[in-house]
């Protein structure tokens, strides 16, 4: 296998960056009706303010209200990591040590009675800590009050998922030079994790290797079955590169396929194309599933399409919004997600393509330019 340096790194987010995102947030949770929001540890709390502390029972807090400077409630053992974040100088620190109540500092940031987003990954111990001692105060979860929080990518952002979709594009073209017959999922799934970190990926988050029968498992985990020739075979690669993520898909065969299998592969690369075409300013998150679908229920085949069209990725890469019936979300440009529709016949074979789409002023734009025709492998 070919190996390649990681790329140049990107420019770093600066305070001001973070500090207009934390501004954004406190503005959107007001016109959401919402008093103001407590961000934990996690995807959130990074896109913020940048800080990525490891969750644990010491409360951690970013408190967002408008018009207020953001605080972010931190445990004093913590606090010069998180002055050193590069949202720091843009945050006011409230910290406490061991042996304080952590939820009653906070709760001198809230009013009594306030309505509250909250992080959907903050700890319960730490929510029913706040609600003991505010308990006045309601909470609801952020990916239900906002969103479209972290779904609209500012330039900086779409460069680091470039760079992501690209050194999966890079970590697809070399698969397919290595020999699948023979040798068990697990052995390529190792081979498309090594690559990804080969080509700049600092994490790995999925390799489905779906051979045979296992392709109609849309997550099927790499196991020890032993690829065969004529078997169809599913692959799904992604992670983290820069803090971005990847995420795409694609469906070889070892040897020549049936007529069967072309023909089924060749309706979800129309399916997939139809879905990307979709893509437009102003159209709702459920036309591109809309579209996609048609095509496949067309076909005769749409009790096997059993997922939706496409989710959105940004620091982690599965996140709002998603591409689904009844999601009437509106597109709009910077909106990062998935193309990924699939047909799955079960103890048969599975078919996915998938790419990244940014939503453009105009229609969309693939991170992911890949061949999407049916691969021969040996």
């Amino acid at each position: 296998m070919s190996s390649t340096a990681e790329s140049a790194q990107p420019a770093p987010f600066t305070a001001d960056d973070h500090r207009a995102r934390m501004a954004r947030a406190a503005r959107s949770a007001a016109e959401a009706g919402l008093s103001g929001l407590l961000v934990a540890p996690g995807p959130d709390l990074v896109h913020l303010t940048g800080y990525q502390p490891v969750p644990t029972e010491r409360l951690t807090f970013l408190v967002l209200v408008e018009g207020q400077d953001p605080v972010l409630v931190v445990p004093t053992l913590e606090a010069p990591d998180a002055e050193r974040a590069a949202g720091g100088p843009a945050l006011k620190l409230r910290d406490w040590t061991d042996g304080k109540d952590p939820y009653a500092v906070t709760a001198a940031l809230l009013e009594g009675r306030g309505r509250y987003g909250i992080s959907d990954n903050a700890w319960a111990m730490h929510l029913l800590g706040m609600q003991r001692e505010l308990p006045g105060t309601t909470y609801t979860a952020l990916t239900r009050a906002l969103p479209m929080l972290r779904a609209v990518k500012d330039e900086r952002e779409l460069a680091r998922l470039e760079a992501a979709g690209a050194a999966a594009d890079a970590t697809y073209r070399e698969i397919l030079k290595v020999r699948f017959s023979g040798r068990k999922e697990t052995d390529v799934a190792a081979d498309l994790a090594a690559l990804l970190l080969d080509f700049g990926h600092s994490q790995v988050d999925f390799t489905v290797v779906g051979s045979g029968p296992n392709g109609a498992n849309p997550h099927h985990e790499a196991g020890e079955r032993t690829i065969e020739d004529g078997d169809m075979v599913v692959l799904d690669i992604g992670g983290l590169k820069h803090g971005y993520g990847s995420d795409t898909s694609r469906t070889v065969h070892v040897g020549q396929p049936t007529d069967e299998e072309q023909r089924v592969h060749d309706i979800v690369r129309e399916a997939q194309q139809a879905g990307y075409e979709a893509v437009r300013p102003g159209a709702a998150c459920q036309d591109v599933d809309r579209a996609a679908r048609a095509v496949i229920d067309d076909a005769g085949y749409g009790a096997y399409f059993i997922h939706r069209t496409g989710h959105g990725i940004g620091v982690t890469t599965h996140e709002p919004p998603y591409m689904i019936e009844g999601e009437e979300q509106p597109l709009v440009p910077g909106m990062c997600f998935s193309v990924e529709p699939g047909i799955y016949l079960p103890g048969r074979f599975g078919v996915r393509i998938e790419d990244i789409v940014t939503v453009t002023e105009t229609g969309g734009r693939r991170l992911n330019n890949t061949p999407r025709e049916l691969a021969i492998v040996e």
